[in-house]
């Protein structure tokens, strides 16, 4: 999949999960639940842009950037996920994959940063 098409794929879905946790979960989590919620859809919605950036980095270029890719689309996955799971069960042990997606965010950027260097 290209991350232009990961990139809108993930932003339609942070978008929903905003609107959801907005309005939708506001009556049936705590604040602090919400909280966690809305940091998920925040995250997910910033790598999704990212994603479309990198897609339109790859077009200019003529070039592949898989890794920033794959790091992102899975740093969405384990931190976004792993919020999302956390607010909606209380299960305090998946907080402990969250730490798992920010480790990808920074392996994307990182990759990036390397890559854009190069060019």
């Amino acid at each position: 999949m290209s991350p232009v098409r990961s990139g809108a794929i993930h932003a339609f879905l942070a978008v929903a999960a905003g609107a959801f946790g907005a309005h939708g979960l506001q009556h049936v989590l705590d604040e602090y639940s919400l909280k966690i919620w809305q940091t998920a859809a925040t995250y997910q919605l910033a790598h999704a842009l990212a994603l479309l950036f990198v897609g339109l980095y790859e077009e200019q270029r003529r070039t592949r950037l898989t890794l920033t890719h794959w790091a992102f689309s899975l740093g969405i996955v384990l931190f976004s996920g792993s919020l999302y799971a956390l607010a909606l069960t209380g299960v305090k042990a998946l907080g402990m994959i969250t730490p798992l997606g920010g480790v990808g965010f920074l392996v994307g950027w990182a990759a990036l940063a390397v890559r854009a260097r190069r060019v």
